[in-house]
């Protein structure tokens, strides 16, 4: 038997819904929020992957999801020792015109590049390095510093197919770390560049 939902009024008389459903809306998406999954993500240049589907996600969204039909939301956590900088590479894989925006501890890092594409129905791929090096799909590269990182994204452009936005795709991330260069290292090197463009100024004007 169907039940209507408690409603109560204003003193107006314009209904409202009951503080009861709120609450039971409110506890299910923290229910969602608090299965979210986070995957370590090693700083050795080696790929990991994430998917977009809004059919599959626990929240019915275009966040990053743990693939396999699993659906729960995914995030990348990592830590950047002092002393490092990090180099996190995203790009998209699957379907081509597709784009990401990236977040990192709640924080906007950035959104990845406009993907170039002459196919209307997209080039198809699963090789991350393959699509980092076609330019048909999208991908950024970010600096990041010491410290603790939590990185998330969602789809905020999807190849758009016969019935509008496909609103599915996958896609990979890795990370990078190196020494932050020694301001005697930086100093040398802008020496160096500035002697090289005197020399290459002076053999111009020789010319």
């Amino acid at each position: 038997m169907l039940h209507a939902l408690p409603l109560s009024f204003s003193p107006r008389g314009a209904p409202m819904i009951s503080r009861r459903v709120f609450a039971v809306g409110a506890l299910a998406l923290a229910a969602c929020l608090s299965s979210a999954h986070a995957a370590g993500l090693a700083a050795d240049g080696s790929w990991a992957e994430f998917s977009v589907d809004d059919f599959q996600s626990n929240l019915g969204g275009l966040e990053w999801i743990v693939g396999g039909g699993d659906g729960t939301a995914l995030s990348f956590s990592f830590t950047i020792a002092a002393g490092q900088i990090g180099t996190l590479t995203v790009v998209d894989a699957g379907f081509s015109g597709d784009r990401f925006t990236v977040t990192d501890n709640g924080s906007l890092l950035g959104v990845t590049s406009a993907a170039v594409s002459g196919n209307s129905a997209g080039a198809s791929t699963v090789d991350f390095d393959a699509a980092l090096s076609n330019n048909d799909f999208s991908r950024a590269v970010f600096t990041l510093g010491a410290g603790s990182h939590s990185i998330t994204g969602v789809l905020s452009t999807s190849l758009v197919g016969d019935y509008g936005p496909i609103n599915a795709t996958l896609g990979g991330v890795k990370l990078s770390v190196s020494p932050v260069p020694e301001p005697a290292s930086l100093a040398m090197l802008m020496a160096g560049l500035g002697l090289l463009t005197a020399v290459l100024r002076r053999r111009s004007q020789s010319k």
